[in-house]
């Protein structure tokens, strides 16, 4: 049997979820809704919700997903430990069909992102940590081990921050669909401390799991963003001894807030 702690139950449900966005995404015959906020919404993430939901509804914790944000704050603000839900994040680059997509769970604990799961479904690669335990990437995954251990998924897993067989330049990692006039402020400055600074373009959290494994130095965010897009990075951040700040660079990122919104954050 597969161990039931809440690493491997959030690894399981990203994994069964995003086998399923797989699957839509491979079919290419979807429909795009559009909600109040007129961000889209495919089956996909309808689909992956419900597995996610299937899985988590085995813990005793209470969900927050995107596609669920109606609990009033005067009941989330009671819960002291739950789970933190982005079924599918880049439902842009879903559409746009260029792979950039995710699936993120996190697990808060007053108000601290403390474990992350991100899979990549088209990629078939999963980051994951927990603070003081460490964060990994497993690539080529699509189910747990057949034997359930956790021994043999870490034994499958590269631990964070990669090594890497050559020097890199400063890289800056920016979003794909939202690079904001003040983002691009923040680049140039940057650029006048490091002349040859690269930046990398990608979208969803996967810009955050660039930084966590080495590849980018940094990912300034000034523009607007919500929990679900930085719990499980955070989490997978924190766990190889990175951080998600406020633009003061000393505050960390809070969630289950009465707003659900970020404020403008700096990963580094």
């Amino acid at each position: 049997m597969i161990s039931e702690n809440s690493l491997f139950l959030a690894i399981h449900s990203a994994l069964e979820a995003g086998n399923e966005i797989r699957r839509i995404y491979d079919k290419g015959d979807f429909q795009v809704e559009y909600k109040a906020d007129n961000s889209p919404l495919t089956q996909a993430d309808k689909a992956s919700d419900k597995i996610i939901r299937k899985y988590l509804g085995q813990s005793p914790y209470p969900i927050l997903s995107e596609e669920e944000t109606s609990r009033p704050y005067e009941e989330r603000e009671k819960w002291e430990k739950l789970w933190i839900v982005d079924p599918l994040d880049g439902t842009k680059e879903f559409i746009k069909r260029n792979g950039e997509f995710t699936v993120n769970i996190a697990l808060v604990e007053k108000g601290i992102s403390t474990l992350g799961v991100i899979y990549i479904p088209v990629k078939k690669r999963l980051y994951f940590g927990e603070i003081h335990k460490g964060a990994y990437r497993t690539d080529n995954i699509e189910k747990l081990p057949d034997d359930g251990s956790w021994d043999t998924l870490i034994a499958h897993s590269q631990p964070l921050p990669l090594t890497f067989s050559s020097p890199r330049p400063y890289t800056v990692v920016a979003s794909r669909s939202h690079l904001s006039p003040e983002t691009k402020n923040f680049i140039d400055d940057l650029r006048q401390k490091y002349p040859n600074l690269e930046i990398v373009s990608i979208g969803s959290s996967l810009k955050i799991c660039l930084v966590c494994e080495g590849a980018a130095d940094i990912y300034p965010r000034f523009a607007p963003t919500m929990e679900w897009d930085t719990a499980a990075g955070h989490a997978i951040a924190r766990a190889v001894g990175k951080e998600i700040f406020h633009t003061d660079r000393k505050t960390p990122l809070r969630y289950n807030k009465e707003t659900l919104f970020n404020p403008w954050f700096i990963v580094e």
